[in-house]
């Protein structure tokens, strides 16, 4: 009898064994497909693209910036930043006083973009 509730226990064990200690140990995949999904489409934006284009994908965030430069949000993830630089069109990047453009307009072409980058949010 003693063997047989050993056999069971040990059984018990092996069956529960995986169920208590996977949850803490596997990784949600979800998370993972969403970062993947989420690059992709952050890097479908280009330099040549224009602002209109950019931001179908990101928005803008507070802070310091220029008609010309600026932080822009991911959508989806206000943690997900990359910084811009725009060429602009139709007007001159800086006014008669030489003072860099606040204007911005969706026209303007995407001269650089950084890689992705996580930081807080910033709030004005």
């Amino acid at each position: 009898m003693k063997k047989v509730t050993s056999m069971i226990a040990v059984l018990l064990m092996a069956l529960l064994l995986p169920v208590l200690i996977l949850p803490a140990t596997q990784k949600p995949a979800g998370h993972a497909e969403w970062i993947a999904s989420s690059l992709k489409e952050i890097q479908k934006i280009k330099v040549g693209m224009t602002r209109g284009e950019l931001l179908k994908v990101f928005t803008t965030e507070g802070g310091l910036s220029t008609g010309l430069n600026r932080t822009y949000v991911y959508g989806d993830c206000a943690y997900i930043k990359v910084d811009v630089e725009f060429e602009p069109v139709g007007r001159p990047a800086s006014d008669t006083d030489g003072r860099v453009t606040l204007v911005e307009a969706n026209e303007d072409v995407i001269k650089s973009i950084s890689k992705p980058y996580l930081e807080w949010m910033v709030v004005d």
